[in-house]
């Protein structure tokens, strides 16, 4: 098996890798449920866990362009930044990853959705190496299963409630 990090644009093992993202909630109209990915660490493949579509903001990106780009190539979803709800919650994480320490600030916002058809057709090597499914839930099901992180319970909690308010009609 090749190793997803081979050729990919990541600095060397050991570095601290300090980055801004923007991530984004799909939330299902139908039934509120969120939209996740179930990934691991190529070092750590014995570890899969759940975590949310979106990922680093190229030069010359704002956070919203950041995010729908992201829904586009993880997930194969078009989408217009001002659709998207929020910023919803921001937060800093620090966490090792293919041999890096990554210092990551996020940025989370929500995405109404209908139905559509998940595509993994737009992942990088990286991602493709990584990322093997998806999956639709409520946050007391992500709650219940342990498999993800707590600023992803947080954002899916918000993402849910956000949609389901009043105000989120109107529109």
């Amino acid at each position: 098996m090749t190793n997803p990090t081979d050729g990919d644009p990541l600095p060397a093992r050991g570095t601290i890798l300090h980055r801004d993202t923007a991530r984004v909630i799909p939330v299902r109209r139908t039934d509120g449920r969120s939209l996740l990915l179930h990934g691991w660490d190529p070092d750590r493949v014995d570890q899969p866990f759940w975590f949310t579509i979106g990922g680093a903001v190229e030069p010359g990106e704002d956070l919203r362009t950041a995010a729908t780009r992201e829904l586009l190539e993880e997930v194969g979803l078009p989408a217009s930044s001002e659709d998207l709800l929020g910023p919803l919650c921001a937060n800093e994480i620090r966490f090792d990853w293919a041999g890096r320490h990554i210092v990551q600030q996020q940025t989370f916002f929500a995405l109404e959705v209908d139905d559509f058809v998940v595509s993994f057709d737009g992942q990088d090597g990286l991602e493709a190496g990584t990322i093997d499914q998806h999956g639709w839930f409520t946050h007391e099901e992500l709650v219940a299963s342990g498999a993800t992180f707590p600023e992803v319970l947080e954002a899916v909690m918000l993402a849910s409630d956000a949609l389901s308010s009043p105000a989120s009609d109107a529109g």
